[in-house]
């Protein structure tokens, strides 16, 4: 059984559902300490011709949380908009604003809750037949670090194949996880391009950019258009 393990993003780059499309059963690590600045609540668009920094509001966020502490603000009105102004003349708007409208209209403001569910819509809507499920729900050895955790989870998981992304290289070892019989895997993006509007093509951005121009017959093929190492 293929098994990921990756932290809950909002709409994240293409990479990131190249990973669950890999995979047979996906881990929302939800229960992991908050990273300010990181790519959890934000991601990059294409607003006005140029590469644009979007957030998900959140309430007390703190590297001391865990990500299934924090909560996001109920009126995320701006950030709708936002989305909106940029792709209205994208040729698969109508869809995939309702898809996003139907995101942020989910009742749980937990931060895990909320991005787990964009996580699992988002794949329904790819046709994605990954099986989901939050870390914390796991009988594991929660003192474990890094690694160690990892390669603990995959065995509650009866997991036989570890896939990481590539940036995984510097963080897990091989040779460590074929001692526990776990083959490790990593996942390199291939450079995957598209017709945006009139503009130069401005690369790796968020999964919703790529949705508003792109149907999901031909996302289906970016999904498989990747390396492993």
């Amino acid at each position: 059984m293929k098994l990921a393990v990756m932290q809950p993003y909002f709409m994240p780059y293409i990479g990131y559902w190249q990973l669950i499309n890999a995979v047979d059963k996906f881990v929302i690590y939800d229960d992991v300490n908050y990273i300010v600045k990181g790519w959890i609540n934000r991601n990059n668009i294409l607003l006005n011709n140029q590469k644009y920094l979007f957030t998900l509001a959140l309430s007390k966020a703190s590297i001391n949380k865990l990500v299934n502490d924090i909560y996001i603000f109920n009126e995320q009105s701006k950030l709708l908009k936002t989305f909106e102004t940029a792709y209205k003349k994208a040729p698969y708007f109508k869809d995939v604003f309702s898809l996003v409208i139907k995101i942020f209209k989910y009742d749980d403001k937990n931060l895990a809750k909320f991005l787990g569910n964009s996580i699992i819509q988002i794949a329904d809507y790819l046709g994605i037949k990954t099986e989901f499920i939050y870390s914390s729900k796991i009988k594991k050895e929660n003192t474990l670090k890094r690694q160690d955790k990892i390669i603990n989870i995959c065995k509650m998981m009866n997991a036989t194949e570890y896939y990481n992304a590539i940036g995984g290289m510097e963080l897990y070892n091989k040779n460590d996880f074929i001692k526990n019989n776990i083959r490790l895997q990593f996942l390199k993006t291939k450079i995957v391009e598209y017709k945006q509007f009139n503009n130069k093509f401005i690369p790796n951005l968020s999964i919703l950019d790529i949705m508003m121009f792109n149907s999901v017959k031909d996302i289906n093929k970016m999904l498989i258009e990747y390396e492993l190492f």
